[in-house]
C-alpha cells in the first residue's frame, strides 16, 4: 500500500501508517493514521480521561496527531511502577537482558522506513540525517548488548593487607533511571540513553519531548517486542516544567539533553536530593581547516558538520577557522557547494537539508543573522527564510566579519548558520576554539593527524574528530562523548555511559585478624609492628 506525495522530491511509495494529502502547493499535509496513534499513546502513563494536545510537522505547520498528556500524579505512578519491575530485571541475567537487544537492534533496522517517516514528519529533517538516528540506536543496541557483560563485571581490587585481605567491587544498578529526552535527535536521543541504563538492570522512565513522541513511542513499541519485561520501562507526555520536573524530582538517576539553561535547573534539583545527574547541553563548536587539510575533504565536512539536521544538533559545527593559506581557496569550494544545497520538507529521499523545527527556532536564527548583518557582518550565503519550501525553513547560512558585538558570536544559534574566521597560526586556532563557555566538540582537518591529535589535546572539549566533523566521535560506540564547561556533565557510550547508572559497592573479606593489636601485644607494641609492615611494603612497590 502506498499513498502520494506533492511533487517535492518525497519517494512514491510510503508506508500505509502515513497518510499525505497532495492537494496542498508546498508539501503535502501529512498526518498519522489513528490506529498507529492509538497503538502508540496506548503507553502512556496518563489518567483514563486525560487532557489531549495536537501536534504539528515543521514541513507544513499541520496538525500530525492528538497525544494524551501525562500529570504529575501520573508521572508518580509510572516511578511506583517501575520500582515494582525493577526488582525482577535486575535478578535477571545479563545475558538475558542482552537478548532483548539484540533483537531490538534487529527490528530497528527492518522497521527503518517507518521510523524514518515518523523522524521527518516530527522533526523536520532530512531524511538522509533521519538515518543517522537509525543507525546510531541500531549500533549502540549491539555495543552495549555485546559489552555490557565486561563492563559491569566484578573487579577485584588490592586490600589493606596482601592475600589477608580481599576487595571486590560490584555494580549495582541505580534503580529508576529517569530519561528527559529532546526533540532535535526524537529516535536516537530516546533510546540510547535507556539502552545501557536498561542493560544495567535498572528500570526507566522516559519523557520524551512534546514535538517528537510518537517517534520516541515506535521506539518503546519495538523493545516490547523485542522481549523487555512490562513495567520495565514506563513514558510520560507532557511539558518540562511540570512533568519532566516531576521526573526529575522522583527518580534515583536523571539522564537530561537539552538547553545549558535548564540543565543547570536539572542539575540543582537533583543535587537538593542527592541524586546523580548526567547532562549533555549547548555547543559552540569548532572545525578548523589547517594549512595542509585536503580541501575536497574539509568542504564535504564541513557541509555535512555545519548543516546536518539543520543545524539542530548539539554537535554540529558554528564557527569555521580558516588557516589564512587556504582560506580563499576553501571558501571558492565551500561556498557553491552551500548555495547548490538542496532544501526541501518532503517525506522521503532527495534533499541535503530539512526545516527548522518551529516559529520559535526560526525567529532565533532570523534574529542571530539579522543582529549580525545589521552590526556590519557580511552574508556569503544564504542569510534569509524560504516560506516557499517550507513555514519554517531557513537558507543554509554562511557569515563572515562577526565580531564579539554580535549575538551570534558566542551564543548558540542551532540553526543552519556557520561564521567565518581567518587565523595565521595553530596557536591562533586553538585559542579561538576555546574562546567560548561550551566545550561539546571540535573538528580538525589536516593531512597530518598526529599533528591534529597534538592540537586536539589543547581544545577543551569532550570530543574532537580529525577529517569528519562529528559522526566519528559520536559512531564509536567504545568511547566517551560528553561535553566540559557549559556543554554539561558526564558521558554517553564507552564504559562511562553505562557504569553511570549502577553504584559502585566494595565487598570486602578480611580472612586473617589483622587490625587490632593482638592479644598480649600492647598497642604502642602494635603500632611499631605496623609502621614496619608498612614501610616494607611500599619497599616491595606495593599498592
Amino acid at each position: 500500500m502506498s499513498s502520494e506525495t506533492s511533487g517535492t522530491g518525497a519517494s512514491a511509495s510510503r508506508p500505509h501508517d502515513l497518510v499525505a494529502d497532495p492537494e496542498t502547493d508546498v508539501t503535502a499535509t501529512y498526518a498519522v493514521e489513528p490506529e498507529l496513534v492509538r497503538r502508540l499513546t496506548a503507553r502512556v502513563v496518563c489518567a483514563p480521561r486525560p487532557e489531549w494536545t495536537t501536534t504539528v510537522t515543521p514541513m507544513t505547520g499541520g496538525p500530525v496527531a492528538s497525544l494524551p498528556l501525562s500529570t504529575p500524579d501520573d508521572v508518580t505512578l509510572a516511578v511506583t511502577a517501575a520500582r515494582a519491575a525493577q526488582r525482577s530485571w535486575a535478578r535477571t541475567t545479563i545475558a538475558a537482558r542482552a537478548a532483548v537487544f539484540l533483537r531490538f537492534h534487529d527490528l530497528v533496522l527492518r522497521d527503518q522506513a517507518e521510523i524514518l517517516d515518523l523522524v521527518q514528519l516530527e522533526a523536520g529533517k532530512a531524511r538522509s540525517q533521519a538515518f543517522e538516528e537509525v543507525l546510531d540506536t541500531a549500533i549502540c543496541a549491539r555495543h552495549y548488548a555485546r559489552s555490557a557483560a565486561r563492563y559491569l563485571r566484578p573487579r577485584r581490587h588490592a586490600g589493606a593487607f596482601p592475600v589477608l585481605t580481599q576487595s571486590v567491587e560490584t555494580l549495582l544498578p541505580k534503580g529508576v533511571v529517569g530519561v528527559v529526552s529532546p526533540w532535535n535527535y526524537p529516535f536516537s536521543l530516546a533510546l540510547t540513553d535507556l539502552i545501557p541504563a536498561l542493560l544495567a538492570g535498572n528500570a526507566v522512565v522516559l519523557r520524551p519531548d512534546l514535538q517528537t513522541t510518537l517517534t520516541a513511542l515506535e521506539g518503546v513499541q519495538l523493545l516490547a517486542e523485542a522481549g523487555l519485561p512490562e513495567g520495565v520501562l514506563q513514558v510520560v507526555v507532557g511539558d518540562g516544567p511540570s512533568v519532566g520536573q516531576a521526573v526529575v524530582d522522583q527518580v534515583d538517576y536523571v539522564c537530561y539533553t537539552g538547553s545549558t539553561a535548564t540543565g543547570r535547573r536539572v542539575a540543582e534539583a537533583a543535587a537538593r536530593r542527592l541524586v546523580g545527574v548526567s547532562l549533555e547541553l549547548g555547543g559552540k563548536n569548532s572545525l578548523y581547516v589547517r594549512a595542509d587539510a585536503s580541501l575536497p575533504r574539509a568542504v564535504d565536512g564541513a557541509i555535512r558538520a555545519a548543516f546536518s539536521s539543520g543545524g539542530q544538533l548539539c554537535m554540529h559545527t558554528e564557527r569555521l577557522i580558516l588557516h589564512e593559506d587556504v582560506a580563499d581557496e576553501f571558501l571558492a569550494r565551500f561556498l557553491p557547494a552551500v548555495r547548490a544545497m538542496r532544501l526541501g520538507t518532503g517525506v522521503g529521499w532527495g534533499y541535503d537539508m530539512g526545516s527548522l523545527l518551529s516559529q520559535a527556532a526560526l525567529d532565533r536564527v532570523t534574529e542571530h543573522v539579522e543582529d549580525a548583518r545589521t552590526k556590519g557582518a557580511r552574508v556569503l550565503a544564504g542569510g534569509r527564510p524560504r516560506p516557499d519550501v517550507g513555514p519554517f525553513c531557513f537558507e543554509p547560512t554562511v557569515l563572515e566579519g562577526v565580531t564579539e558585538a554580535m549575538t551570534c558570536r558566542d551564543t548558540e544559534t542551532f540553526g543552519p548558520v556557520v561564521s567565518v574566521y581567518r587565523v595565521a597560526s595553530d596557536d591562533e586556532a586553538v585559542a579561538l576554539a576555546n574562546d567560548t563557555s561550551y566545550g561539546l566538540n571540535a573538528s580538525i582537518f589536516t593531512r597530518d593527524v598526529r599533528a591534529g591529535r597534538a592540537l586536539a589535546r589543547r581544545i577543551r572539549c569532550g570530543t574532537v574528530n580529525i577529517n569528519e566533523g562529528y559522526a566519528a566521535a559520536w559512531g564509536s560506540m567504545g568511547a566517551p562523548m560528553g561535553g566540559m564547561k557549559d556543554s554539561g556533565l558526564g558521558r554517553r557510550h564507552g564504559a562511562d555511559g553505562i557504569r553511570k547508572y549502577t553504584e559502585p559497592q566494595n565487598v570486602t573479606a578480611q580472612h586473617v585478624a589483622g587490625f587490632g593489636a593482638p592479644r598480649g601485644l600492647r598497642d604502642d607494641q602494635w603500632a611499631a609492628v605496623m609502621t614496619t609492615a608498612i614501610g616494607a611494603l611500599k619497599k616491595l612497590g606495593r599498592r
